[in-house]
């Protein structure tokens, strides 16, 4: 059993794809508490990444408003890792390639959410992690002009990258197929590449959302898995693990472990995008603590320790699955075999 890295749980799900034509939104104390009383073998979660935006943590929040979060989650024994930014323009933002206020906007969100974060570290319950971003654009809107709406993205984060640096915070761009210009695998590559802030800007990886990728989905052109591909044939979907990895690991800044049965979902206001699934779903494609080793481990299989903390996903399941203790046993136990798999001392 390893000590590192540091296991998290996410509590977005608790907001993401809830409200208004959805189940009503699990509010924070809950999550949290359902995260605390999670044990294996004497084992419990490190930690929680968290959504900056209302009724969880308002991105308007007040130093005490922080403080009182920072003592309420300490209480928990548990510390915050990453924390996500509302970029997008329901919540207050814009999108990256929109309008000068759209991106304005946007902006002023990513503003919000680094001194959040850096406020956090200040209060002693953030030792690590990083600001969670996307383009905040959809796949169609993009495909109008795709040269030109990745430059106005890649511009927009840019200017969000000398924000970051002012507050001593990294970004992570989530690829999932449902953000423009972040839609797949060659084009997340792209992306950082014209950004060009290693240092600043790196990529996140979501177990889920990536297995997408090697389908094509909203881009055929960069699909890797054939046509028609038979699931039972694990070698051929070991490669193309191995051939997005190898193009987006380097740039990996945070990792969500989580699982997909290679179908799309949406609920409420989220577009449709990679099915999370439980961990031990029957019809999920992925071997989790085998492929989590397609982006810890590197093209040599050694482990790599590029990141401090690994961070459960799983969103848009029903309450009635997420107020089982159960539930969050079983994804404490799939944390634990990454982490037996390819963590460290």
């Amino acid at each position: 059993m390893h000590k590192y890295p540091a296991i998290h749980n996410a509590m977005w799900p608790g907001l993401v794809g809830k409200g208004p034509g959805a189940e009503p939104p699990i509010d924070l104390d809950t999550m949290l508490s359902l995260t605390a009383a999670a044990t294996v073998g004497g084992v419990k979660f490190d930690g929680v990444d968290l959504f900056l935006f209302d009724p969880h943590v308002s991105i308007d929040s007040s130093d005490d408003d922080l403080k009182t979060l920072a003592d309420k989650i300490r209480a928990k024994n548990l510390v915050v890792g990453s924390v996500v930014a509302p970029v997008w323009p329901p919540t207050g933002g814009g999108s990256a390639m929109g309008s000068e206020e759209d991106r304005r906007n946007f902006l002023t969100q990513v503003r919000k959410a680094c001194a959040i974060a850096k406020t956090l570290k200040e209060l002693g319950i953030r030792p690590y992690g990083v600001v969670r971003i996307d383009s905040a654009a959809s796949p169609g809107d993009w495909a109008a002009d795709p040269a030109g709406n990745q430059k106005k993205i890649a511009e927009t984060f840019r200017q969000a990258c000398d924000v970051a640096d002012g507050y001593g915070e990294r970004l992570a761009a989530e690829g999932e197929i449902c953000w423009g210009g972040m839609h797949s695998w060659k084009r997340n590559v792209e992306l950082l590449e014209l950004v060009n802030r290693p240092k600043t800007l790196g990529f996140q990886a979501d177990m889920a959302h990536t297995l997408l990728f090697t389908l094509g989905y909203n881009a055929p052109e960069d699909r890797i898995l054939p046509e028609g591909y038979d699931w039972s044939n694990q070698a051929t979907l070991d490669d193309a693990l191995k051939t997005m990895t190898h193009a987006l690991r380097p740039w990996t800044i945070d990792f969500h472990v989580a699982q997909n049965d290679a179908t799309v979902k949406g609920s409420g206001s989220h577009d449709k995008t990679g099915r999370h699934c439980l961990p031990n779903d029957p019809n999920g494609k992925l071997d989790i603590a085998r492929h989590a080793g397609a982006w810890l481990r590197d093209d040599n299989g050694n482990v790599t320790r590029a990141l401090a903390h690994i961070c459960w996903d799983g969103c848009m399941f029903p309450n009635a699955t997420m107020m089982q203790p159960q539930t969050w046993t079983d994804v404490l136990s799939t944390m634990i075999a990454v982490r037996n798999a390819h963590g460290w001392d």
